[in-house]
């Protein structure tokens, strides 16, 4: 018995969470929910077909207990009573088992259909790549990511019960009309009646939901927003003015929330009471019909249970159009999130034959190649534009030996450049993984990389070394560990030219300085790019720009500079006073 169970098990149908999840293509919300139904049409039929099952076997013990009145309890006939209550017990059984078929080949729909959407978008964001955060908030995304697809696949509710519901309706109707016609006929009007009672309220709500969603969308980008920037925030602050905006953001949520709420709340209580004020007038027909002889007490009984078991179908295709409406509210903006497209690569021209010097207009800056050049400015975002530009992460100007950037061929930037921001995702895995990325290294050359950035000691205080798991964005390492990890992996991809961006702003100056100095080792000869203010950092740099207001003020040695220029001095002798004793390792 325990083989044959394990044989059923294996026969099941799984669900592959890697599995390449297709292409929707160019699709409005309707025909994106139907594709998540075509892509998996084994499960739609079987969850119809059990949905259906399920539905109109409830239909049926209320004609067994008429027939176990009318041919066994009137009569008295006790073995046609007995006959009838084993069918009934039987059937119900059966439906048991029916049940859990259907909720476990809904669940499994369901999942696919979560699974497939949580793919098809976080595969369309690597795509749009450094686009995506100047097409769509952090706020959109997460809320895409989490509710919307949560509710999109709740919203195929009505393949199961809710087809199932209309079927079991049609069949109800048919056996009343074997009954009394009238009977028949106002079953058959109350569903469309139904349906007209609560379309506007459904409209409504999709209007109402899909505001209520971009608000939350909103406000879940100002939370990533306050949290990244509530250090900077403090000190200049501004913390309690962000606070105030997003309290005033918080309750303008609220309120709309109230809107979707109330109008949610009709459509559940109209739900729950349209069916049993259906209940009590078919009934009172019934009830009138048998009065006057036109039907039996048997099937007054059965008409009963027929519109009492019907209560459920009718919840249920009111349930299920609701979750259908959310659904459509949500698929929206899944297919809008999918019609965004990466920056166009207009170059045209290879990239120049071995190393050549980088120029920003823009600032003024020009990084020398084969040599370590450093960006420092008061504000660090000028510096971050002037290396995103450099890296080709936005439109410019900037020039790599003598051509625009533009005008390159994007491949061939990504090859030979690489940007490694200070806040680059660490992805869960082992800590080799982590470092490796996609390539792979021999032992000696990820030993050579943690040693220039100083992180050995995180792989010897791990219980497994490099085989050691890892928490996603590191968060089982210190904001100094983390740091070192990014920085190592950045020098073991070894690109021809290497732009960090702050990648010492979280380590203590001895580490600091052991960083400074081994980077300079490890990069000779090849062009690097730092942005940053420690005077640990600068000292090594073979060239420093100082930056007013995004241009270059000054350049030269670091010494050069703290003799030359005193902003630059002022700049340099506060990070080394305050920053250094407020970072850690």
């Amino acid at each position: 018995m325990r083989e044959r169970a394990k044989g059923r098990m294996k026969r099941l149908p799984k669900i592959d969470a890697y599995a390449e999840p297709g292409d929707p293509g160019d699709r409005g919300p309707g025909r994106f929910l139907w594709w998540l139904l075509a892509s998996q049409p084994h499960r739609a039929a079987g969850g119809a077909m059990y949905g259906t099952v399920w539905m109109v076997l409830l239909t049926l013990p209320p004609y067994f207990m008429s027939r176990a009145i009318d041919d066994g309890l009137v009569p008295g006939r006790m073995p046609d009573v007995l006959g009838w209550t084993a069918v009934l017990l039987a059937v119900g059984v059966f439906n048991a088992w029916v049940s859990i078929m259907r909720h476990r080949t809904m669940t499994r729909l369901r999942m696919d259909a979560r699974f497939r959407v949580v793919k098809v978008v976080m595969r369309h964001a690597v795509r749009l790549g450094a686009a995506l955060p100047r097409q769509a908030q952090a706020g959109e995304v997460v809320t895409v990511g989490v509710s919307d697809v949560q509710t999109i696949s709740e919203s195929l509710t009505m393949v199961g019960p809710g087809v199932g519901a209309v079927v079991a309706y049609l069949v109800v109707a048919g056996v009343l009309t074997a009954i009394s016609a009238p009977l028949a006929a106002v079953i058959l009007l109350g569903l469309p009646l139904m349906a007209l009672l609560l379309g506007p309220l459904l409209r409504r709500l999709q209007g109402t939901e899909g505001a209520y969603r971009e608000r939350q969308s909103g406000l879940t980008a100002r939370i990533g927003d306050l949290a990244g920037g509530l250090r900077v925030l403090n000190g200049l602050g501004g913390k309690e003015l962000y606070a105030d905006g997003f309290r005033r953001a918080s309750r303008d949520l609220r309120e709309q929330g109230y809107r979707v709420g109330a109008v949610t709340s009709w459509v559940q209580a109209l739900g729950t009471g349209l069916p049993t004020l259906f209940l009590a007038l078919v009934t009172w027909l019934a009830a009138r019909l048998t009065a006057r002889g036109d039907i039996t007490v048997g099937q007054l009984v059965s008409v009963y249970g027929y519109v009492a078991v019907l209560v459920g179908p009718v919840a249920f295709f009111i349930e299920g159009s609701y979750q259908l409406n959310r659904g459509l509210v949500a698929a929206r903006r899944v297919v809008r999130f999918l019609t965004l497209e990466p920056a166009a690569d207009t170059g045209t021209r290879d990239a120049p034959g071995g190393q050549a010097p980088f120029h920003d207009p823009a600032s003024g800056v020009e990084v020398a190649p084969g040599r370590l050049t450093a960006l420092v400015s008061a504000r660090p975002a000028d510096s971050a534009d002037i290396v995103d530009r450099f890296g080709r992460f936005g439109g410019s100007a900037a020039a790599w030996g003598g051509v625009r950037l533009d005008e390159i061929e994007l491949r061939h930037v990504r090859a030979r450049v690489l940007v490694a921001d200070n806040e680059a995702d660490l992805f869960a895995g082992t800590l080799r993984d982590m470092v490796t990325g996609r390539r792979e290294h021999t032992d000696s050359a990820i030993a050579r990389a943690l040693h220039a950035a100083v992180a050995e000691d995180i792989v010897q205080a791990l219980p497994d070394g490099l085989d050691s798991r890892v928490d996603a964005q590191g968060r089982s390492l210190s904001g100094g560990q983390r740091q070192r990890v990014r920085l190592a992996r950045a020098l073991l991809a070894d690109p021809e030219v290497l732009l960090a961006v702050e990648p010492t702003s979280a380590l203590d100056a001895h580490t600091e300085a052991a960083v400074a100095a081994r980077l300079h080792t490890y990069r000779e000869g090849r062009t690097t790019v730092v942005t940053g203010t420690s005077p640990l950092l600068l000292e090594r740099a073979d060239a420093v720009y100082y930056l007013v207001e995004g241009r270059a003020a000054a350049v030269g040695t670091h010494r050069e500079l703290l003799d030359a220029e005193p902003g630059y001095r002022a700049l340099v002798a506060r990070d080394s006073d305050v920053d250094a004793e407020e970072t850690v390792a």
